[in-house]
């Protein structure tokens, strides 16, 4: 009996019970990278000018769930029992938590679809793929840049409004990303997102040193996890 995918010169090597699985590991072996390469191209495609920035959470994701969409794929083979199965276990699944993170969610999904291969006897198709999902986030991850968020309140008086565009140029020169969430007529609110380096305590200087006589106030808060996406 030879293997599809195997050189025959190498198939009367494998015992017959092994040719499958070895098959199924070769197919994984070229597709999955195949696959992360696509995923990256899609996730890395170029930006319209004037759209947002897509976050490295949501480009990882992109790249991983083609990964999983390769398993998926892989376990199904032929098999249409197989394919009704899958449909039928992803139709289960409910996630009654809030996830902050999108690559907990696909994660999850991974986790589900080594199970899948596993719980179709495709123990060697699991492991594969389990190793090389665990190698593609540990590359993703390690391109991610740690930084700190905070919930940023500017107070300065009454011309706090006439000082928006002033306080926007103090934190872009402190290399930090803002987000406004609220105005009122003698304070502004920011979600700002800082390398951890920064000195906070130097852009609270920077910004009280708008206006004069010492009346102005900062105040920098740590923001929650679910506020930080």
């Amino acid at each position: 009996m030879q293997s599809e995918g195997l050189p025959p010169e190498f198939s009367h090597y494998i015992p017959d019970i092994l040719e499958p699985h070895v098959a199924m590991v070769a197919r994984a072996a070229l597709s999955l990278p195949f696959a992360a390469i696509l995923g990256a191209v899609l996730a890395f495609r170029p930006r319209a000018r004037g759209t947002p920035p897509r976050s490295a959470a949501v480009i990882q994701t992109q790249i991983v769930l083609s990964v999983i969409g390769g398993v998926v794929m892989v376990i199904v083979g032929s098999s249409v029992a197989r394919a009704f199965g899958i449909v039928g276990v992803a139709s289960l699944i409910r996630y009654r938590s809030k996830i902050d993170d999108p690559k907990d969610a696909v994660v999850m999904l991974s986790a589900l679809a080594v199970g899948l291969a596993a719980g179709s006897g495709l123990l060697a198709l699991a492991t594969f793929a389990t190793l090389f999902l665990m190698g593609g986030l540990w590359v993703l991850e390690g391109f991610e840049t740690p930084v700190r968020r905070f919930e940023l309140v500017v107070k300065l008086g009454e011309q706090t409004p006439q000082l928006h565009s002033k306080i926007e140029t103090v934190l872009r020169r402190a290399k930090a990303g803002f987000e406004l969430r609220g105005a009122a007529e003698e304070e502004v609110s920011y979600l700002v997102t800082v390398p951890p380096s920064l000195e906070t305590d130097r852009v609270s200087r920077a910004l009280t040193a708008l206006i004069s006589g010492d009346k102005g106030a900062v105040e920098w808060k740590e923001a929650p996890k679910s506020k930080a996406k």
